[in-house]
């Protein structure tokens, strides 16, 4: 099967999208977006997790591996089912253009949502309840758990599971069977909830693969503590009895980092999920890429080991490393699902052993030129890059291209490398950067909306370590008619990535 063509795209998260409810939706602009992306000769749109979010607003943190997050959910689309009324929507607070102010946007939709879900209760059709039955039927296997543990959070003020009254927190099934019962209206919104976002996110991906368009998705390696994952499936994380983790995940110090990187998501227990043949992980493939046409897996290496830190420690500086379930995990996978249509996230401090599993299973690693420019054997440098890679300008953990220019980041150094490699002075470092990628051997690339529209560090998407203010950029409507449009579909021509130029490639 070929998975890979040679070809192009943009990463953009649905929240970055413009729109006037205060936070990009599955609405009209994600249309136009896709749109925009056909006439650029673009063939993928890259998205961050789609879950739901919490504390923070990462969509690395979500409360559910397979729920969406229903603040996507586009109200226009709402008018037009009936459950909206455009009245009810004539007058919306006045959020800001360029950034998601999510505090105010939460409450917001929440009420338009209510509102929608009333309306349905009341007056759905048959036909319309017919389907958000067979839906709800056939995604039973992660709705009930996460619709109870939404509605649980909401009635105990948005604390952690671990903090509610313990019959519930540890699944007491009479305890269960009563706040089913108590919170039934709440727990029939949320599935209500689900059922709409998964329904516009179909329809949005039809029309984005009839337009030639695959959908690349995210999926994080680990859970966050306070999820519907690990709440319902206890056995299968470390655990100690009252459900506090015992072993949590991060990365140990390094050159950046003197105490390394403690991330606190409780690390699985692997032996118990190879008894069942990795179920969980089964379905969550399987619920991601009924959303999506390829996953990136994000901290890939942590299959092949992991670094293991006691949940009591305050830093990552005691902990060890820990092998993971290795190729015999993906073998699983594979003879459940076929090809394994994944993205290997493999930046940072990788071993050989972590590049023997993505190439034993023939997956393609990532490529970020922003780290490329110090010596001739950076790997990150075009003329070290295989076929079987995809490169990035930045990714959303990156500065901007031109904030990163603008920084220290690219340091004097760094600069006069990259000029001497090209053998020309740099004046537009995104474009530099994005011609790069594209003359690239390798089979994708994929350039940050920011890059294209040469963004400034102030749209940043994401800083790690920082714990405010990130997530939150949007664009305007107004650069769907950028010029850079044209610019991007020009270099995207000439350098064999508009679609149908090349041949596939087999991998």
């Amino acid at each position: 099967m070929t998975l890979f063509t040679r070809s192009s795209g943009v990463l953009l998260h649905p929240t970055s999208l413009p729109g006037r409810f205060g936070i990009g939706d599955l609405g009209e602009y994600a249309y136009r977006f896709v749109d925009w992306l056909q006439s650029a000769g673009q063939s993928l749109w890259q998205v961050l997790p789609l879950g739901p979010t919490s504390y923070g607003d990462s969509p690395y943190q979500c409360l559910s591996a397979f729920a969406g997050n229903a603040y996507l959910i586009s109200l226009d689309k709402l008018i037009g089912d009936g459950w909206l009324k455009p009245e009810d929507v004539a007058t919306v607070p006045d959020f800001p253009a360029e950034r998601v102010d999510y505090g105010p946007v939460i409450e917001y939709h929440v009420t338009m949502l209510d509102l929608a879900f009333d309306r349905f209760d009341a007056n759905a059709t048959p036909e319309q309840r017919d389907r958000f039955n067979n839906w709800t039927q056939k995604n039973a296997y992660w709705l009930d758990d996460y619709a109870l543990f939404a509605s649980l959070k909401d009635e105990n003020d948005g604390k952690p599971w671990v903090e509610w009254p313990e019959d519930v927190a540890l699944r007491k099934p009479e305890a269960l069977e009563e706040a089913r019962s108590r919170l039934r209206t709440a727990v029939e919104a949320r599935r209500f909830r689900q059922w709409v976002f998964h329904e516009q996110w179909d329809t949005l991906k039809r029309y984005a693969n009839d337009r030639g368009i695959r959908l690349i998705g995210d999926i994080p390696i680990f859970v966050a503590h306070d999820s519907s994952d690990v709440w319902a499936n206890r056995q299968k994380f470390s655990l100690d009895e009252k459900g506090h983790p015992t072993l949590v995940a991060g990365v140990p110090p390094d050159y950046f980092s003197a105490t390394g990187q403690r991330w606190g998501n409780p690390l699985y227990r692997w032996d118990v999920m190879e008894a069942d043949g990795y179920r969980w992980w089964i379905r969550r493939f399987q619920a991601s890429l009924a959303l999506v046409d390829l996953v990136r897996i994000d901290h890939f290496r942590g299959f092949e080991d992991y670094w293991e830190i006691p949940a009591e420690e305050p830093t990552a500086v005691r902990g060890r490393w820990v092998k993971g379930p290795n190729v015999a995990f993906f073998n699983k996978v594979k003879a459940e699902l076929g090809d394994l249509p994944i993205i290997a996230e493999d930046l940072g401090e990788i071993t050989q052993a972590v590049l023997d599993l993505r190439d034993a299973l023939n997956l393609p690693g990532m490529k970020v030129l922003q780290f490329a420019w110090s010596e001739p054997t950076n790997p990150f440098l075009p003329h070290n890059h295989v076929e079987n890679c995809v490169v990035y300008t930045g990714t959303h953990d990156n500065n901007t291209t031109v904030g990163w220019w603008n920084s220290g980041e690219a340091h004097d150094g760094v600069k006069r490398f990259l000029s001497e490699y090209l053998d020309r002075q740099v004046h537009e470092p995104h474009w530099t950067l994005i011609r790069v990628g594209m003359m690239s051997c390798a089979h994708t690339f994929v350039v940050p909306m920011q890059d294209i529209l040469g963004y400034g560090a102030e749209t940043r998407m994401n800083t790690p370590g920082q714990e405010s203010g990130n997530w939150s950029w949007r664009f305007t409507a107004d650069k769907l008619a950028d010029p850079a449009r044209e610019r991007l579909a020009h270099l995207t021509r000439l350098y064999g990535r508009w679609p149908g130029q090349n041949r596939g490639i087999n991998h």
